[in-house]
C-alpha cells in the first residue's frame, strides 16, 4: 500500500515515515499544493493530512482533493492536535476515514490507521 503525508512539520512526516516504512510504501509532502502534485503524479492508496498547515490547511487540501476526478477517491485521514469534543464536528461532513490526535503513539500508527481503512470506529 503507498500512503501519501501530507505535514508542513519536517519532524511529523520523519515520524510517520519511521513509523510506516516497515508496512507500506510512504510519500510525503511538506505543503497541500505539494501534496496534491504528489497524488496526482503516484495516485496513493492513502493520504494522512494535515488539519492545521500555513497557506492551503487541511481542509481546503482536502476540498481540492475531492474535487479532482483522477484523485478525488483517495481515502484520507487528518492528522490533528486538534481533537477536544467540541472540535471534532469540524470533521463530520469532510469525507474523511477518520482523525488522529497528534502526538501519537510511533508503536500502534500502523494499527490505527488500518482499523481506520477497516471501518472502525477511530
Amino acid at each position: 500500500m503507498k500512503v501519501l503525508i501530507i505535514d508542513d512539520e519536517k519532524s511529523i512526516r520523519e515520524v510517520l515515515e519511521l513509523s510506516l516504512e516497515d508496512d507500506w510504501t510512504v510519500l510525503a509532502a511538506g505543503s497541500g499544493d505539494q501534496g496534491l502534485e504528489i497524488a496526482r503524479r503516484e495516485n496513493p492508496d492513502l493520504i494522512l493530512l494535515d488539519r492545521m498547515m500555513p497557506g492551503k490547511d487541511g481542509i481546503a487540501t482536502l476540498k481540492e482533493l475531492r474535487a479532482d476526478p483522477e484523485i478525488g477517491s483517495i481515502p484520507v485521514i487528518f492528522l490533528t492536535a486538534r481533537v477536544q469534543t467540541q472540535q471534532l464536528g469540524e470533521y463530520e461532513g469532510l469525507d474523511v476515514l477518520g482523525v488522529l490526535a497528534k502526538p501519537f503513539d510511533p508503536m500502534t500508527l500502523t494499527d490505527e490507521i488500518s482499523a481506520l481503512l477497516a471501518g472502525e470506529p477511530g
